[in-house]
């Protein structure tokens, strides 16, 4: 008698007994790492249907998947579409189908090709937007503004560099879309004082408007000071607004709390008196690129009791302005100075004596400053969290002791620059709390100072060493051990790194960016082990490591499949290995300039196979050698050019000269 075969029981997990909010919560603990969600999801098939239903927020490298990903996921609300250079009016249709009233914000700042149909769809189907981001978006006209008024419920609206968009379309904006709280219309050259006056009148709950650039006067500004919520307004670079027209301030705009008036050349003290009156909440005031800093502004402002923040980078400042500062009431927690002409040791002294719960300092160039004022900084200034002053190049190098004596605290500090060494590095190592630290063009500095920053430094997440030719091996060994929460590295031009140097940096898992060009040690090798431990690696330079080769790219292509952006130029690597990033599907960036063994034929080959290729910088000179449909093609995809204008000499390869395979890559582009 035959055995009758058994039926397989299902499969069964015990993680299927886990309810769907105790998964949610697991997941809202997890990373932002893709990768770790991903790994979730494959735990088992309960895990997979949850993961899928809580993800809110996505952001695809194509258009042309969004149907399979919406589809796998079907609550999103935040859809982030920057990393999608093509982006059309059927690719609004999907997410329309797909999303409907689900869909809160979506993100086009960097998307081309859709219209004013697109968007009219998109917001007649997704009700619930309440964000839209369409900087960028250069060629969209009034029709589309108009589409966008149909958003009823939107509340935060970014426009950046859409100069074709005019009063008109901002007008149906300002009637259409009355919840507005967020307008960003900067370089909106077609914008003036009636779409921007329209927009004050209309949407009375606005709390943050940035007009930059527009060629506005006193004419609208004075409706937008009557709003009664606004907190935020950016008047950078409206060379329209003047003294008149602050003195309109008098009339409102008690809950204005951040302040930005940088490159305002027309306005001096006489204008800016008018906010002592007028804007008692004023917390942050942005004066850069604008008016000589001196007793009179200083003393125009002094009433702002609410100040806790002033920026006046780039200006032309005085002894006696900083003095004055130094006397306000007010306790300042951030001061700004960077670039400013007239910083002396006196003023800058005296103003952060008498400021001493100062958390961050600016003086990048103020190159007239010596140790004198780095004492009176560490000494007074005991609570800083961020420190920059690159290119303060008078402060002798006994002088960076006191900041690792004094200023424990530190979380960023830029000395990029400066006559820093080795001792100074061992006192700052005494700042455990650092996240990031410049060190780039310091030529004191050797392994001896910076592996006591690799042995203290835990929390480090940015090391700047730029052209610090004294590093080697050693110190880099030491931050791969210590710090492994690094995140971005720049060893550019240190001449003595080796591959020793990237087999230590693989430790540091959450690297996502190496800046290693003109490191002539380099090989193959250690690139390899960069990208099989860095998974995370999206950003990498290497150009003038003339050792990498075909089979760096190769490892490359195997084991970084997050790489965003790649410079190869200068480099050994051939057609092989730049058509083996083609299996790199994040890859949207490649700068090629002066390959050692790249054909045109190679190099076609590649573009058309690296199918999210968004901006690609080349040699002029391969203009001529590659055919016009090549690029026709590849525009239409989303791609842009950048040209190098420097000669190269055409090349012979094999038996094909440059001519030959041009005529060969036309056929196969037309076939």
């Amino acid at each position: 008698m035959k055995k009758q075969k058994s039926t397989p029981e299902p499969s069964f997990s015990r993680f299927d007994l886990l309810s769907e909010e105790i998964v949610f919560v697991i997941l809202d603990l997890l990373g932002e790492n893709p990768a770790d969600k991903k790994s979730f999801s494959l735990v088992c098939r309960s895990f997979y249907d949850i993961e899928s239903r809580h993800r809110k927020l996505l952001k695809p490298l194509r258009s042309e998947l969004l149907m399979k990903v919406l589809l796998r996921y079907p609550c999103v609300s935040n859809l982030d579409l920057s990393l999608c250079p093509r982006v059309t009016d059927a690719s609004l249709n999907v997410v329309s189908i797909y999303c409907k009233e689900m869909l809160r914000a979506i993100n086009l700042s960097r998307s081309r090709f859709f219209s004013h149909v697109g968007l009219s769809n998109l917001v007649m189907n997704c009700g619930n937007l309440v964000e839209i981001d369409l900087s960028n978006a250069t060629e969209l006209k009034d029709l589309a503004a108009a589409a966008i008024a149909e958003a009823k419920n939107l509340e935060r609206l970014w426009l950046v560099r859409c100069k074709s968009i005019t009063d008109i379309g901002i007008g149906c904006i300002a009637v259409g879309c009355r919840k507005l709280k967020l307008l960003s219309l900067k370089w909106c050259l077609g914008v003036g004082d009636l779409g921007v006056g329209l927009i004050a009148v209309k949407c009375r709950g606005i709390r943050s408007l940035d007009l930059s650039y527009l060629p506005i006067t006193n004419k609208c500004l004075s409706q937008i000071l009557e709003l009664q919520n606004l907190e935020d307004l950016v008047l950078e670079g409206c060379f329209g607004i003047d003294d008149d027209s602050l003195a309109a301030l008098n009339q409102g705009c008690k809950t204005l709390e951040t302040l930005d008036m940088s490159s305002c050349q027309k306005v001096s003290h006489v204008g800016l008196s008018s906010l002592t009156s007028a804007t008692a909440s004023l917390r942050q005031l942005i004066l850069s690129y604008g008016s000589r800093v001196d007793l009179a502004l200083a003393d125009s402002l002094q009433k702002l009791s609410m100040l806790q923040s002033i920026k006046l980078d780039g200006c032309r400042v005085t002894c006696s302005g900083l003095k004055a500062i130094g006397n306000w009431c007010v306790s300042l927690s951030e001061v700004s100075l960077s670039k400013c002409v007239g910083v002396t040791d006196e003023g800058l002294s005296s103003l952060v004596t008498k400021h001493k719960d100062l958390r961050k300092l600016d003086i990048t160039c103020c190159r007239k400053i010596t140790h004198a004022s780095l004492a009176h900084i560490t000494n007074s200034c005991t609570s800083l969290l961020s420190l920059k002053m690159e290119s303060c190049t008078l402060i002798l190098a006994e002088a960076f002791v006191l900041i690792g004596q004094r200023c424990q605290f530190l979380e960023e500090l830029d000395v990029t620059d400066n006559e820093i060494d080795d001792e100074g590095l061992k006192s700052i190592s005494r700042c455990s709390q650092l996240r990031s630290l410049k060190l780039g063009i310091c030529l004191n500095i050797t392994d001896e100072g910076l592996v006591h920053i690799g042995m203290c430094c835990s929390k480090l997440k940015e090391l700047d060493l730029y052209r610090s030719d004294g590093i080697g091996d050693s110190c880099i060994s030491a931050i791969g051990s210590g710090c492994p929460d690094l995140e971005m590295i720049n060893i550019a031009y240190c001449k003595s790194i080796t591959d020793r140097s990237l087999m230590s940096l693989s430790k540091c898992s959450k690297l996502n960016t190496l800046e290693s060009r003109g490191c002539p040690l380099i090989t193959p090798v250690g690139l390899e082990a960069v990208s099989m431990g860095c998974k995370q690696l999206s950003k990498l330079d290497i150009k003038k490591c003339h050792n990498i080769d075909d089979a760096g790219m190769i490892s490359l292509a195997h084991f970084s499949q997050n790489l965003k952006q790649i410079n190869l130029s200068y480099t050994s690597v051939t057609d092989v290995g730049l058509l083996s990033l083609a299996s790199i599907s994040c890859l949207q960036s490649m700068t090629i300039l002066h390959p050692r063994g790249l054909t045109p034929r190679g190099l076609a080959a590649a573009l058309l196979a690296c199918g999210g290729l968004t901006k690609v910088k080349l040699e002029a000179s391969f203009k001529s050698l590659l055919p016009k449909l090549l690029f026709k093609h590849l525009e239409a995809r989303g791609c842009t050019f950048q040209w190098r204008e420097k000669v190269l000499q055409p090349e012979f390869v094999g038996n094909f000269s440059w001519t030959r395979q041009n005529k060969a890559i036309q056929r196969t582009v037309e076939g």
